[in-house]
């Protein structure tokens, strides 16, 4: 039995793959992968295993936590957190939450955010700050009049950061629904 936590059932990762997690990391194991890198491992898996990419990624990523080179939202660059909400409102007054300086600034106070890209009213990504580190925002419609927002903060330089962001980041779309709610 695997004694970590996988984002995925070891149930569903056979039925995709042919292999549940406890096959999964003593195949890697004995192909030495615990001396590979993140790209060595997933390539080995789909050139030689014969698994599709997301499987790939997937596999490698809960090898890695299971082995300990890797922990919840460690990435290659850095740390990543995210936060979502669904918003009783327009997926466009959404958007604007996050793009209308005088809105944002009633929801993010004191947030430096400088646009990189956007396509209205779907996906926007930022330079957070001095820039070390990106925030990512898609917008869903769920309807005329209720919305998700989902964003990730990345490429922050610690567990510990992470941590605060993460909690810092449940807090700001709390006040984000809140603030468009009320109208």
């Amino acid at each position: 039995m695997t004694d970590f936590e996988p984002t995925l059932s070891s149930e569903k990762l056979k039925e995709a793959t042919g292999k549940d997690w406890d096959q999964w990391l003593e195949v890697l194991d004995q192909a030495g992968a615990i001396r590979r890198t993140h790209t060595e491992i997933a390539r080995w898996l789909i050139d030689d295993q014969g698994v599709p990419g997301w499987w790939a990624q997937s596999i490698t990523v809960g090898y890695e936590r299971a082995r300990g080179l890797r922990e919840p939202g460690q990435r290659a660059d850095g740390w990543s957190v995210t936060a979502s909400k669904t918003i009783e409102v327009p997926v466009q007054k959404v958007f604007d939450a996050f793009e209308k300086e005088s809105i944002r600034d009633q929801w993010l106070p004191e947030a430096e955010l400088h646009l990189r890209t956007a396509t209205a009213p779907v996906s926007a990504r930022y330079d957070w700050g001095d820039g070390s580190t990106r925030l990512i925002v898609g917008f869903e419609a769920l309807g005329p009049a209720k919305s998700r927002v989902a964003l990730e903060h990345e490429k922050l330089p610690d567990a510990q950061v992470a941590d605060r962001m993460k909690d810092w980041w449940r807090e700001r779309v709390a006040e984000l629904k809140e603030l468009l709610e009320k109208g």
